[in-house]
């Protein structure tokens, strides 16, 4: 058994839900399997997009990310569905409580991944015998498949996980590369988007193996220190850990949202920022942080992106604040041309406990104004209970699917 469990490695697992919101709507509702399903955010709407697809789907060319209609083109037959968040966190906690079962060393990364250290497991088994028990029974207690990387790092980890799917378990070790993970077209690496690979093309980086034989000073020359990072990694060099308390790090918050329509109607773009004000608003008291800088990402209707960003002067956590905010960088940078989508990140974030706040003349008198609306919140309180603003503030709009949905449902984990 030693031989699985080095004295001076790791054995990481990564464990990878298989088309997540599909898999728990079919798992819900037997019916549905087999068959080709798309979840969409808006399936009335022309511009609605598919947030995610059942395998039989995407054998008809449906894919994450593409609009209702192009899918309904390939797939005639296609079942849309509106996301059921409620569904999907309550099936996301289960599978982690699972993983937590087998080893304290679990790190989400997202509603429907995450990362294992089982180098003290092997009490439990070999990692083979372990992954194919964790597969097993979230499959038969859950309905939902999943494919599992084993690796000496999370990287190749990562890497191994997507190598088979659905219901997949790889080995990757380090005296596998060469055959297994080299001969990879380099865009297919963890890590390096569409744009890093368009660089790397014009360096004749075509492969992962052309990654790890490239000059390094070249990569950072174009590529910064992550140059030299993604060659590391390409060569199995991931010195990163398997963090439990990974998941209460977070440097921004923000939300995004495609427009029905490419617009330049001045009520429907204040609208939605209105809106992404509100649900940032929301995520910023719900993980009890304010921020200092404000960020508007603009995508034009020809995918031209642009964002803009501000540092604040002052803290800010309130709706009406963002908004205005918000607002005054729309105004400065907004050319008149028609826009897609809208985001609001807030940045440099603080614990709103670990702020002390100094009272200034200014400060004290506005505080000293607000005395009566304290005395009628503790009376409320007393009335109605501790948690009473924070349902109040807490009225999020939870039927629409939004691009931080991934990761906000690790607010609740683990509590």
């Amino acid at each position: 058994m030693s031989k699985w469990y080095p004295k001076n490695g790791k054995v990481i697992f990564h464990v990878d839900m298989n088309s997540f919101y599909a898999s728990v709507e079919a798992a819900h509702n037997p019916a549905l399997k087999g068959k080709p399903l798309a979840i969409a955010g808006n399936p009335e709407e022309r511009r609605g997009i598919v947030v995610t697809s059942s395998y039989e789907a995407r054998a008809k060319g449906v894919k994450t990310t593409m609009p209702l209609w192009e899918a309904k083109r390939l797939c005639p037959e296609l079942i849309v569905m509106r996301p059921n968040f409620e569904r999907y966190r309550n099936a996301s906690s289960e599978m982690f409580k699972m993983l937590a079962e087998i080893t304290p060393y679990v790190q989400p990364v997202s509603i429907d991944e995450g990362y294992m250290d089982i180098s003290s497991c092997e009490s439990l088994g070999s990692p083979l015998e372990i992954a194919k028990t964790i597969q097993s029974r979230i499959a038969t207690e859950l309905g939902i498949p999943c494919s599992i990387g084993i690796a000496p790092n999370k990287f190749l980890a990562k890497m191994a996980s997507d190598m088979k799917k659905p219901m997949g378990i790889t080995v990757l070790r380090l005296r596998d590369l060469s055959d297994k993970l080299w001969p990879l077209p380099v865009e297919e690496m963890y890590g390096i988007g569409s744009k890093t690979a368009e660089k790397l093309y014009k360096l004749d980086i075509k492969t992962i193996k052309d990654l790890v034989e490239a000059d390094v000073y070249v990569l950072k020359r174009v590529l910064g220190i992550n140059g030299e990072r993604l060659q590391n990694r390409a060569k199995g060099i991931d010195p990163s850990i398997v963090d439990p308390d990974a998941i209460y790090d977070f440097k921004s918050i923000g939300n995004s949202e495609t427009l029905p329509e490419d617009t330049v109607n001045d009520q429907e773009i204040s609208q939605l920022l209105r809106k992404l004000a509100r649900k940032v608003s929301a995520r910023l008291k719900r993980k009890k942080v304010v921020g200092q800088h404000i960020q508007l990402t603009i995508r034009f209707h020809d995918r031209k992106t642009i964002t803009r960003s501000k540092k604040l002067v002052e803290l800010i956590e309130e709706e009406t604040t963002i908004f205005k905010y918000a607002l005054s960088l729309l105004d400065e940078h907004w050319n008149g041309k028609p826009i897609r989508l809208l985001g609001i990140t807030v940045q440099d974030l603080h614990d709103k406990q670990e702020i002390v706040q100094q009272l200034d003349l200014f400060t004290y008198e506005k505080e000293a104004s607000k005395e009566k609306l304290y005395q009628a919140m503790e009376k409320l309180t007393e009335k109605y209970g501790t948690d009473t603003f924070t349902k109040m503030n807490n009225s999020e709009d939870k039927t629409q699917p939004s691009t931080s949905f991934q990761k906000d449902y690790l607010d609740d984990y683990k509590k």
